[in-house]
């Protein structure tokens, strides 16, 4: 477990006056970006104005659209901005959770309301590690639908030796197997306006970042996990909570997982003979 920590090289107090930090973006929520992202998942849905949206459709709508000269390296924006500047080169989404208050509507405008609520620095395995919380609000004309606190982690490249693998996740009750493609990672990245090349760009993902393969997007994780949930229930959750453990790679196909409790519904995704790459409680 990490514990907290200072690092010279990091000013954590003025990463903190980030704090409080607000940023307002709209976008309409259009039939055609639905029928897009229903193709991404195999998925059917109403098309017309006035429809139910799909679950999680929010995380396609109101992306920074960043110049291309304004990327680093990696693809991602340059440090600063809405974020706080945090001096480390591998960024991430470590987990979240979503309250889902209604459906969105296709045909309205959706506003996004984001506010940094936190910066914290801990000592990981790796080094430092910088984790920033987001929250958003998600409204139209109606009122609020969603709010999502998003965990961002910044950690340095992993040079030591390697970690010894967790224990292969076990399999759940109810259980379905999602082919890794390069297509569906690609398209996900489109649908998202995600230029970080660790999704796309194999000869980079291998050659410069060291990875066995394309890395599984963790917002694509979640949004399967949570279909999956409202899938196996017929019913949209009222929460839906997860948290990334360890990559998934465009080497193997994955599964997703879930069991039944008394609170609601464990879920996880796995590959065959893998840990738990992203675990996940919704309730209704």
């Amino acid at each position: 477990m990490s514990e907290t920590m200072t690092d010279p090289e990091i000013d954590i107090d003025a990463l903190r006056r980030w704090i409080g930090r607000t940023e307002t973006r709209s976008e309409l929520l259009t039939p055609a970006l639905a029928e897009r992202f229903n193709a991404t998942f195999g998925r059917n849905g109403p098309l017309d104005a006035g429809a139910e949206a799909p679950l999680l459709i929010h995380l396609c709508l109101t992306q920074p659209a960043v110049p291309a000269g304004e990327l680093g390296p990696d693809g991602h924006p340059t440090r600063g901005g809405f974020l706080p500047p945090v001096p480390l080169p591998r960024r991430m989404w470590a987990g979240g959770a979503f309250t889902f208050h209604r459906p969105l509507r296709l045909g309205a405008t959706v506003t996004r309301l984001s506010t940094i609520r936190d910066a914290v620095l801990k000592r990981g395995r790796t080094g430092p590690l910088c984790f920033v919380t987001v929250e958003h609000e998600i409204s139209d004309g109606d009122g609020p639908a969603v709010t999502e606190r998003q965990d961002i982690v910044y950690r340095g490249v992993d040079t030591g030796a390697p970690k010894a693998e967790p224990d292969a996740a076990a399999p759940g009750a109810h259980r379905k197997e999602i082919a890794a493609d390069t297509v569906l990672l690609f398209r996900y990245s489109a649908l998202t306006f995600n230029g970080h090349r660790i999704h796309y760009d194999q000869p980079y993902v291998t050659g410069e970042e060291g990875y066995p393969g394309l890395i599984v997007h963790g917002p694509l994780q979640a949004t399967l996990l949570a279909q999956y949930a409202a899938d196996l229930r017929g019913a949209m959750p009222s929460e839906f909570r997860f948290r990334s453990l360890s990559p998934l790679f465009d080497t193997a196909d994955f599964a997703l997982n879930a069991q039944d409790t008394a609170e609601g519904m464990s879920l996880w995704t796995s590959r065959p003979g893998g840990p738990v790459a992203m675990e996940a409680i919704a309730r209704w």
